[in-house]
């Protein structure tokens, strides 16, 4: 059997596709009881945060993340021993990256073999084809499933829940409380990357990918928007005006990528609009899309589009391409998650100074940012054997090692002279193999990762930028009251309810739609589902808290 698998499936990704494959499925008919209402839930795993270098500028409570001005000068060795037994190991993940050499020519991918004890056996997803790929995975036999599945918070997959506590292993017994500690580098993932993940029927049954609070941010071409006007402090009509006076010829002020709707996020935020849900101090769940706020922000936004400050091709370019025009500088700026900081730096170095935007005030009101789910999707095992299930345990203990180990250097840079040599500062800087070989192509990133920190080789005064703008900003974060509850009718009609609105907003934002059509698109999701969501999110919140 080859030891990895890249098909490609073509078709539509058409969201409304993907709920009838998934309903006739093996998973049953919907009626499992993943709510957490009424059940007794199972602690959290206790957290136990790593030894290792100390930061140069310090984390906070509220968010705020360590910073790293230089590389550790002295790695420290988190993992005791070699995690596996010789055994061959199925591994599934999302990517974002091109497809890696296949395993017998590949030294990064041997490497990591080699220090995990294990011979992986890679499916591995592109973004575009994820959703419709795990829509065949999830209705399939389950005895074929993967070891290790990374179930990717990019897309909500319908009766996603009840797949994962029918088909994968309850994890309770392993890590939650104290169990934990048998995993050190899993106990030291922070607590809010377990609740952000949430429970399935009070139990535990994945382990999070940690990820910092702020979420979707607009990144600017600092250059360009400082010389059309951009001041600190400054407001919606300050920023239409730089918008507006940034554009000029082919070079647009804003650039959006399909599916964004022109960077709504981030304008949502800035509004202080609810990011899907808010929670009142009664426990009551209210939808962000029927607050005033939100619908401020598609006027807002259509009246950017309008004055010319958007790229014309916002509603139909991909995000890869749109990266581009960022780099060479025909958009002055795009919406991204913050930690796409690192590729920014990197990638723009002598051409222009990438910077996170600080939101801009509304009506005398501070802007917000956007608060990320802390959990960018989580790792589930195949139901197995308690030994097998404790091997893929420490593999995903030894992925998950914390910045400054030797264990994370290996799975982020390869072997040193290989992969990588030192830079002045001692970070790594990687070779022309290391630029095809890394855990980029291969993402092993996505199946375990330790707690992100803030760290661009090289580059210390891009590190304390990041700082100190997470500093100011991370007080004004705006939440998805949601995150890590279970809603049965979100499980079930989410993704098909909210492309609905997407369509809308995208619609109104482009000109094709009066922004009049807004209410009616609300009251019609409220119908078909989103007050269902309300009560349940609302009943899941109460079980929680």
């Amino acid at each position: 059997m080859p030891r990895m698998s890249r098909r490609t499936l073509l078709g539509s990704m058409a969201a409304v596709a993907v709920p009838g494959v998934l309903t006739a499925c093996s998973t049953g008919s919907g009626d499992s009881d993943v709510s957490n209402a009424g059940k007794k839930l199972a602690p959290w795993p206790s957290y136990r945060p790593a030894t290792g270098p100390k930061p140069d500028l310090a984390p906070t409570d509220a968010g705020v993340q360590a910073g790293y001005t230089a590389y550790p000068a002295e790695l420290v060795k988190s993992v005791a021993r070699t995690p596996g037994d010789g055994s061959t190991v199925k591994v599934m993940s999302v990517s974002f990256g091109t497809p890696p050499k296949p395993a017998s020519a590949n030294q990064f991918w041997a490497a990591v073999e080699k220090a995990l004890g294990v011979k992986i056996e890679y499916t591995i997803i592109s973004q575009a084809d994820y959703q419709k790929k795990m829509a065949t995975v999830m209705a399939g036999d389950p005895d074929s499933l993967p070891d290790i599945i990374n179930m990717f918070s990019g897309f909500v997959l319908p009766r996603e829940a009840e797949f994962v506590q029918r088909r994968a292993e309850d994890l309770t017994p392993f890590l939650s409380g104290a169990a934990v500690a048998d995993y050190p580098n899993l106990a030291n993932i922070p607590t809010h990357a377990w609740r952000d993940m949430g429970r399935i029927g009070g139990r535990v049954y994945g382990i999070p990918l940690e990820r910092p609070l702020p979420g979707s941010t607009l990144w600017l071409n600092q250059g360009m928007f400082t010389d059309a006007g951009m001041t600190e402090g400054w407001t919606s009509q300050d920023f239409a005006a730089v918008a507006k006076k940034a554009t000029s010829g082919r070079t647009y002020a804003l650039g959006a990528a399909q599916g964004s709707l022109f960077g709504n996020a981030v304008h949502s935020a800035a509004h202080n609009a609810p990011q899907e849900w808010a929670v009142t101090k009664s426990g009551a769940f209210q939808p962000g899309w029927a607050d005033e706020r939100f619908k401020a922000t598609i006027a807002f936004q259509a009246g950017l589009r309008k004055g010319g400050a958007y790229h014309p091709d916002a509603t139909s370019i991909s995000q890869i391409d749109l990266t581009t025009l960022f780099y060479n500088g025909t958009v002055g700026s795009m919406q991204d998650g913050f930690g796409a900081y690192l590729p920014k730096y990197r990638e723009t170095q002598g051409k222009l100074t990438p910077a996170a935007a600080l939101p801009y005030s509304v009506d005398g009101t501070p802007g917000g940012i956007v608060a990320a789910r802390r959990s960018f999707g989580y790792t589930v095992l195949k139901k197995a054997k308690k030994e097998r299930v404790e091997l893929l345990l420490r593999i995903l203990d030894y992925l998950a090692a914390p910045f400054g180990s030797k264990e994370w250097e290996l799975v982020h840079y390869g072997v040193e002279g290989t992969h990588f040599t030192r830079g002045k500062d001692g970070s790594p800087q990687p070779t022309k193999l290391g630029e095809v070989e890394n855990n980029t192509n291969l993402p092993l990133k996505y199946l375990a990762e330790g707690p992100q920190v803030l760290f661009v080789p090289g580059m210390p005064d891009a590190v304390r930028a990041l700082h100190a703008w997470q500093r100011r900003t991370v007080p004004h974060a705006v939440r998805n009251a949601s995150y890590g509850l279970q809603s049965r009718t979100k499980n079930a009609q989410g993704t098909t309810l909210k492309a609905m609105l997407d369509d809308t907003v995208t619609g109104i934002v482009a000109g094709r739609i009066p922004l009049s059509e807004w209410d009616a698109a609300v009251k019609k999701w409220r119908s078909r589902g989103g007050d269902r969501m309300a009560e349940e999110f609302a009943k899941d919140y109460a079980a929680n808290t």
